[in-house]
């Protein structure tokens, strides 16, 4: 069993940095793929960065590559996704999930654990 916590929402302005973390509870932390997914109203959740156990292989949706970074700390037990240049369109709940398989995969009914999700907003 895995609890995931997600911090680090809020406002922003346009062009501004947040930087999520999810705090997971549990040893087995080091064999969970870690995916970071949003909601917008209205819109499907997708996936939006994944990171490997070792945090070697790295998954990002093209409309945030080259803006968003997801690291992980295993000895920490936390995920981090560093959120730079941000969009009114990046408003949405983050919500970060766990996966025990090795492949990083897109799907929601891939990952197994979920966080409550944290809100961020971008103002123009």
């Amino acid at each position: 069993q895995v609890q995931l916590v997600e911090s680090g929402g809020g406002l922003v302005q346009a062009g501004g940095s947040l930087r999520l973390s999810c705090a997971a509870s549990g040893r087995t932390f080091s064999r969970y793929v870690m995916g970071w997914f949003r909601q917008a109203p209205g819109n499907e959740r997708e996936l939006v960065a994944a990171i490997s156990w070792s945090g070697g292989v790295t998954y990002y949706t093209d409309s945030v590559k080259g803006r968003f970074a997801v690291s992980r700390d295993n000895a920490k037990n936390t995920v981090y996704l560093q959120m730079n240049s941000l969009k009114p369109e990046d408003t949405a709940v983050y919500y970060c999930a766990a996966r025990s398989g090795s492949s990083l995969l897109r799907y929601t009914s891939a990952y197994d654990y979920w966080g409550q999700g944290t809100q961020v907003t971008v103002s123009s």
